[in-house]
C-alpha cells in the first residue's frame, strides 16, 4: 500500500500582494520623545532594509539596520532586526516573526486593505505593537510603530518615510 506524502504549499496571490510592501527601502524618519523609555529623549533615523523570498516564494525574509540620533545629531544607536512573513493558510491572515538586536522577539498577524499592510502583536501581551505601511507611490511608502500598554490606545512610537532602492 502507498501512502500519500503532503506536499509543501505553494506561494499564492497573497505573496504576491504583500511583497508590494516588503520591498528594498531607505528611510528618514523621527522617533517621539518618551518612546524608548519615560525619559528618552525625541530622535531622528536614518535605515534601509533589503528583502528577499524563500523557499520558492513562500516567505518574504527582511534585514533591517538603522542609525539613531539626538535631534543634534549625536549618535545614539545602530539597531537591527530580522523580519520573516507569509500567508498563514489556516489561520486566513499574514504572519511575521521578529527578532532585534536588543534581544526583541515577537510574532504578528497582519491585513492588507488597498494601499495599507498592518500587522499587530498576537495574544494578549502587556505591550502590543502595532506596524503600519502606507503605499503613496511606486516609490514611496510611510511606516510607522505604534504600542499599547495594558490595552490601552496606541500611541505612536516612530514614523519614517520611505523611498525603494532602484
Amino acid at each position: 500500500m502507498i501512502q500519500s506524502v503532503p506536499l509543501p504549499l505553494r506561494a499564492g496571490d497573497e505573496m504576491t500582494r504583500l511583497a508590494r510592501f516588503l520591498r528594498d527601502v531607505r528611510w528618514t524618519g523621527t522617533i517621539e520623545a518618551g518612546a524608548m523609555g519615560p525619559d528618552s529623549p525625541a530622535m531622528t533615523a536614518t535605515g534601509e532594509g533589503r528583502h528577499h523570498a524563500i523557499q520558492d516564494g513562500l516567505w518574504i525574509v527582511g534585514d533591517y539596520q538603522q542609525d539613531q540620533f539626538l535631534t543634534d545629531g549625536t549618535f545614539v544607536l545602530h539597531w537591527q532586526l530580522h523580519w520573516v512573513s507569509g500567508w498563514d493558510p489556516p489561520a486566513g491572515e499574514y504572519r511575521a516573526s521578529v527578532a532585534d538586536n536588543y534581544g526583541h522577539l515577537e510574532l504578528l498577524s497582519g491585513r492588507i486593505e488597498g494601499d495599507r499592510l498592518t500587522f499587530g502583536s498576537i495574544g494578549r501581551l502587556p505591550i502590543r505593537t502595532r506596524l503600519s505601511w502606507h503605499i503613496v507611490d511606486d516609490n514611496t511608502m510611510t511606516w510607522r510603530n505604534e504600542v499599547s500598554i495594558q490595552n490601552g490606545p496606541f500611541e505612536l512610537v516612530e514614523q519614517y518615510v520611505c523611498t525603494t532602492i532602484a
